[in-house]
């Protein structure tokens, strides 16, 4: 009896020890990630894009790892990726998952890059797609889908929290207080409460305040979009509300365009500057604010002196901000890959909010799912209102109009053309 207790003492202490060390445990229970393929499985998945590093997706690799510890998975960075991405995924190595953008779509230039994408709405495949927020979700002709957005993208500014905690004022959430806050902080000796990056037009001061604003005045008239898509210049007039407020905006917040003007590009210089910690507000997009982080120990001010700083909307508005949506980065599957079933479990095992949020959030940029309270620095934007939140996606308008709008407000920022000009110029302005 006493060897027979011994033995069973012994296999219930191995047990507990196997169990307490196995990590797949946990996803047996119905909660969370559950393998559907055998984890045994040996092979090898290479992603494709155009980032030098990626180590937020290098850290998911760890993550699946820990489900399936046999599967090598690999990421490639492509010099010259939008036009060199069609021609890899016809060669011999093409990637099994690569990087996707949905204005590839309807171009016969990026034509490879849609036609090789599995269609990733098969419910077959069980991504948790309703996690994602829809309004950023292309939309196809076929209802297909090609691709998933994986990190998503905004404009709005930088605010120094800090500092306006120390002049006991609130962060602004319409126009009129916005201009307000401008005015109390020069009148307690900021000389420039906002600024932003003005040298080029794209993501100028003028095109990242204004672009939503913008979009709130064509996105329930589809005669304008049309008329604003076909670059007629009949449609300048249809600029001429963003126009009138870019430049009351310029005038009202006493915006120092000598200032903004030593900015020298719309990333690191952006975000050094921003770090001196004597700008209350910093235009950006999110591309700008996702290396904000990194470069908190460049900056000798910040170390010196670091500050409290989210990304809010700016209120262009006295109805309130609008949030425009856009997609930033997406992932497509590649339908003729060799080991399609383990791409598709990748895939199954990162479409969720979890995952995605994780993500987003160590490569600093805005997470694609519904709960945007999973990072402080975007969370603002999940406060705007529904009626508030805009998506190029639903609107429609091209990269051609677009390109109109931003040369269009640039002009009439810097002052280079009158409001009447940059409306009968509407068509070619960029040319």
């Amino acid at each position: 009896m006493k060897k027979l207790l011994s033995v069973f003492l012994s296999v219930l202490m191995v047990a507990e020890l196997a169990a307490c060390g196995n990590t797949k445990q946990d996803v047996t229970t119905g909660e969370g990630f559950v393998p559907a393929l055998d984890t045994s499985t040996s092979c090898h998945i290479n992603f494709a894009g155009g980032y030098d590093n990626f180590e937020a997706l290098e850290a998911e690799f760890d993550r699946f790892n820990e489900y399936y510890p046999n599967v090598e998975l690999t990421y490639t960075k492509i010099d010259d990726y939008n036009n060199m991405i069609g021609m890899v995924l016809n060669g011999n190595d093409a990637p099994d998952i690569y990087v996707n953008y949905s204005w590839m779509y309807g171009r016969d230039q990026y034509s490879s890059s849609i036609e090789h994408a599995e269609d990733l709405s098969d419910p077959a495949l069980g991504l948790d797609l309703g996690c994602i927020r829809s309004n950023i979700i292309l939309n196809t002709d076929d209802g297909s889908l090609p691709m998933v957005p994986i990190f998503s993208n905004t404009y709005g500014m930088l605010v120094n929290n800090d500092l306006f905690e120390k002049e006991g004022l609130e962060v602004p959430t319409t126009y009129t207080e916005l201009v307000e806050v401008c005015e109390a902080f020069r009148a307690k000796g900021y000389e420039s409460p906002l600024m932003g990056y003005t040298q080029e037009e794209t993501t100028s001061l003028y095109t990242v305040s204004i672009y939503p604003y913008y979009c709130g005045t064509v996105a329930d008239d589809p005669d304008a979009v049309a008329a604003l898509n076909s670059l007629d210049p009949s449609a300048g007039e249809y600029l001429r509300p963003s126009l009138e407020k870019i430049d009351a905006f310029v005038n009202d917040c006493g915006i120092d365009m000598g200032v903004c003007g030593e900015i020298e590009n719309n990333y690191d210089a952006v975000i050094l500057r921003f770090f001196e910690g004597d700008v209350p507000m910093m235009t950006a997009s999110g591309d700008t604010v996702s290396g904000t982080a990194k470069r908190e120990s460049r900056s000798e001010a910040f170390a010196v002196n670091p500050f409290s700083y989210t990304f809010v909307p700016v209120p262009m508005s006295d109805d309130g901000a609008t949030f425009l949506d856009m997609s930033n980065l997406q992932f497509s599957v590649n339908k003729d890959s060799e080991n399609l079933d383990m791409a598709n479990e990748f895939m199954r095992f990162l479409i969720t909010s979890e995952e995605l949020s994780n993500m987003a959030q160590l490569k600093g940029l805005m997470s694609p799912t519904k709960d945007l309270s999973f990072n402080s620095m975007y969370a603002a934007f999940g406060e705007v209102p529904e009626s508030r939140i805009l998506s190029l996606e639903e609107i429609g308008l091209t990269d051609d109009a677009i390109n109109q709008m931003r040369q269009a407000v640039y002009e009439v920022g810097t002052g280079s053309m009158s409001i009447d000009e940059a409306v009968a110029g509407y068509g070619s302005l960029d040319q």
